[in-house]
């Protein structure tokens, strides 16, 4: 089975995610970069772990998680199925398994709140760990543009976990925001991310909880 060390060793990867990142460096976005990939890869594969799912499951979520962006270095619009289609040859060539390339391309072409379908595990616990990466570490340089809500929402986040209750069905995550941003700021650009870990979680056979500064956001909290 290929690994995840060697998808990131594989030079045709890393510069798809060294353009993806730059591309939206230019754009003025977040970090979409190591960093990111790294959170999206280790979180994603830990929520199959903490669940029980196989070995091999486990590893496709953390494949998954590091190469899910690079549909950023052709455009930041339709990027999921862009990622999709440029990581189909490429991961055949480097002789993935093709059961396992379908599993890939379709968690990365669907991780798209905007028009994303969860239709497995590996494509589910991609879908949490993408949304869920809200940190001040995302923030380039260090210092935000406080003319960018997204900057100062993340910014704002000195904390972010994400945990599995396997026995009580919960996945749940936690943020610490001190008061550079606002709940009400970080909802108005995180909701449909949310609602997309929600449904994710119920793929799961989970609960999402979300809370913030220790209170309860959404309606899958106290389940």
């Amino acid at each position: 089975m290929i690994t995840l060390q060697e998808i990131k060793q594989n030079e045709s990867i890393k510069a798809l995610v060294r353009a993806g990142n730059r591309y939206l460096e230019t754009l003025g976005y977040t970090d979409h970069g190591p960093r990111h990939l790294g959170y999206v890869s280790r979180t994603a594969s830990g929520i199959l772990k903490s669940l029980g799912y196989s070995e091999r499951e486990v590893e496709l979520a953390a494949i998954a998680g590091w190469v899910h962006d690079v549909g950023n270095s052709v455009n930041r619009h339709d990027h999921g199925p862009n990622g999709a289609i440029l990581l189909f040859p490429l991961l055949r060539e480097i002789g993935m398994d093709i059961e396992d390339v379908m599993i890939i391309i379709t968690a990365v072409g669907n991780h798209e709140e905007q028009s994303g379908t969860v239709s497995s595990a590996v494509s589910a616990a991609l879908a949490i760990a993408d949304k869920s990466d809200a940190h001040k570490s995302r923030v380039r340089n260090g210092r935000p543009d406080v003319g960018d809500i997204h900057d100062r929402v993340n910014f704002s986040i000195q904390e972010n976990s994400v945990t599995v209750d396997r026995k009580h069905k919960i996945i749940r995550q936690e943020l610490k925001m001190d008061e550079s941003s606002s709940v009400l700021e970080y909802l108005s650009i995180y909701l449909p991310r949310i609602l997309m870990c929600e449904q994710a979680a119920e793929f799961l056979g989970q609960h999402f909880e979300l809370f913030i500064n220790d209170r309860p956001v959404n309606n899958r909290a106290g389940v």
